[in-house]
Parts: structure tokens; sequence; C-alpha cells
């Protein structure tokens, strides 16, 4: 048993965002056509969720010309290059089917609104690791050298004037009587 759960969780992906229903998302797909293999951008909202661990699937609505088109994903499978979430919506739902009778701007749900202290997309930032001082000296003291010749040979250069800028008048603020 404890052989399974460590392969499972080997072939998990770690970078997933917290995906819910009524998420707005786009899912980069590895597509294969003959030889080649290219990314597809898949990108609507989210129907449902289901199952859970390796076997997790979400279903994607989007209209496309008219008509609109739903896919599933196996989100851990290698064929997901990456999960983006554009949008949070506010949904109450955990299969969002009644979208499939609504058309144009009544299928859309309403977005979800950050709280105060929340952060609806964080960021996550790497430290950045500052490179030792002593070589940066010596670098400086290297390039001050050519720096003099530089700037003899723009003060050789003839100065050039300097474009005159038209002068925009300065808008007054309008103030409205009561």
């Amino acid at each position: 048993m404890d052989l399974i759960r460590t392969i499972t969780n080997e072939q998990m992906k770690r970078d997933l965002p917290p995906i819910k229903t009524g998420d707005t998302v786009k899912v980069l797909a590895k597509v294969v056509e003959g030889n080649r293999e290219r990314i597809q951008v898949f990108e609507g909202t989210v129907m449902r969720l289901r199952g859970g661990g390796l076997g997790l699937t979400i279903t994607v609505r989007r209209i496309a010309s008219g008509v609109g088109v739903e896919r599933t994903f196996k989100v851990h499978s290698p064929r997901i290059e990456k999960i983006e979430i554009v949008r949070h919506g506010v949904s109450h739902r955990a299969q969002l089917y009644f979208l499939r009778d609504r058309v144009g701007k009544q299928s859309s749900l309403r977005e979800k609104r950050a709280e105060v202290g929340e952060i609806l997309n964080p960021v996550y930032v790497e430290p950045v690791v500052e490179p030792v001082v002593e070589a940066a000296a010596e670098e400086v003291a290297v390039s001050e050298a050519p720096s003099a010749k530089v700037e003899a040979a723009v003060a050789a250069e003839e100065p050039v004037a300097p474009a005159v800028e038209a002068a925009a008048p300065e808008a007054e603020p309008v103030v409205a009587a009561v």
C-alpha cells in the first residue's frame, strides 16, 4: 500500500494553482499531430472537478464560434504543460451544468472579490543571492580606464542643439457650481 502511495506522490504535479469550479482557467496541453508535438491553449470556465489525487480531472467549457465546447483534462497528466487561473468566479455549486443552457453574457459568472488581506493569485518570489563584492570591485577598476577615452571622444564631437519642446498650456481644473 505504501508503495502505491509513494509512486502516486512522485507523479503528482506540485505547481498547480488551487482550482475551483467557476474559475476561468487557461490550460496549456501538448497535442501530437503526426510526428510533431505542439502546445494548444484552451481557455474557459471550470464546470466541474472530479476525482482526486492522481486521477483528478477538470471539465472546462468555452464558446468557440458560437458553439459551446467542453473538454476534460487529467490535471496530473504529462500532456498538461501548465494550468493558469485567469480569474476566480463565484459559484455555489460543485457542477455548473446550468451554463450549458445559457448564451452570451448570461453564461459568465461573477468575479470573486478579494477580502482584506486576501490575495487571489499569490506570486511566489525566490530570494536572489548577491554575488561577492570583491569581484565587482575589480570590474569597476578595469572599466574606468576606457571611460576617459570615451569622454574625450564625446567632447571632440560637435554639440547638438537641444530640441525645443512645445509647452502645452496647463488645463485649469473645472469646478462645478451647485
